[in-house]
């Protein structure tokens, strides 16, 4: 199996669609072949109007998905092509590039001065396995309400070996919580926790967006309101709503248990 790093950057000439599909250059077509799997990576904020839209401001991983069919842009003069991106998991916390000072990739000697250029980067398993170690992709795992499509989840144990499971998952639509988060902003709707006044521009642009009424429910596809289907929550109020499987609660019924611990 092979595994690669995609970029998305918050300004990009690409046509890409997070979770949907990408779009890149003739030279990483040797990298993005069907079922190669991918991480993808955000560099640095260099816009503070983007923050809305990001986990943090900082390089970091957010999601995982594999390649699926490969086509050739028939509209572009420069031969670019585009991957679809299908069982797209994004994180619900981010990983940060860089931990306690030292990067997770590995980078040749011969591409120090240069490797962040690549928006394509070929990483090998053990790569993978480190930065997936430090995802929290088994967060939320029977009622989760950021995953999408119904396929295989790569999940791994607290020992880090990468195993994979498989399960029903729902679609979301990306843009679904951007408008959340415009409307309701970045503190949270629960206990009032906001990760920039607390941590500056480390937390800026963090929050969890939740479903008012998860899409895990049986119904199958259906129109979701951004205002008033979906709420803003940190990760502690959101892992209290999913807590229990057979029962999430409402927004009411966590302010019902967040004032009895202040009483």
């Amino acid at each position: 199996m092979n595994y690669v790093i995609i970029t998305e950057n918050d300004i990009s000439p690409w046509k890409d669609s997070t979770g949907r599909e990408y779009h890149f250059p003739k030279r990483y077509l040797k990298y993005l072949t069907k079922g190669t799997v991918v991480i993808y990576y955000k560099g640095l904020m260099k816009n503070r109007s983007f923050a809305s839209r990001r986990m943090t401001a900082l390089v970091h991983y957010f999601g995982i998905a594999e390649i699926g069919i490969v086509k050739k842009d028939t509209e572009s003069a420069k031969n670019d092509y585009y991957a679809e991106i299908i069982n797209f998991k994004p994180f619900s916390s981010p990983v940060l590039a860089k931990q306690n000072g030292a990067f997770l990739e590995n980078i040749p000697s011969t591409k120090v001065n240069n490797y962040w250029r690549d928006g394509v980067r070929e990483i090998d398993k053990t790569t993978f396995d480190k930065i997936i170690s430090l995802s929290d992709l088994n967060d939320f795992n029977a009622t989760n309400d950021n995953a999408q499509g119904t396929t295989n989840a790569y999940t791994s144990s607290a020992e880090g070996n990468l195993k994979q499971t498989y399960s029903t998952r729902y679609e979301r639509d990306p843009k679904l919580r951007e408008r959340a988060i415009e409307i309701h902003g970045l503190t949270c709707m629960g206990c009032g926790f906001n990760f920039e006044k607390v941590y500056g521009e480390w937390g800026a642009g963090f929050i969890h967006v939740h479903h008012t009424k998860p899409l895990s429910d049986g119904e199958g596809e259906r129109i979701v309101n951004a205002e008033t289907d979906m709420i803003v929550l940190c990760p502690n109020c959101h892992y209290m709503i999913h807590r229990r499987k057979k029962k999430t609660l409402s927004l009411d019924e966590l302010h019902y248990y967040l004032k009895l611990s202040n009483n």
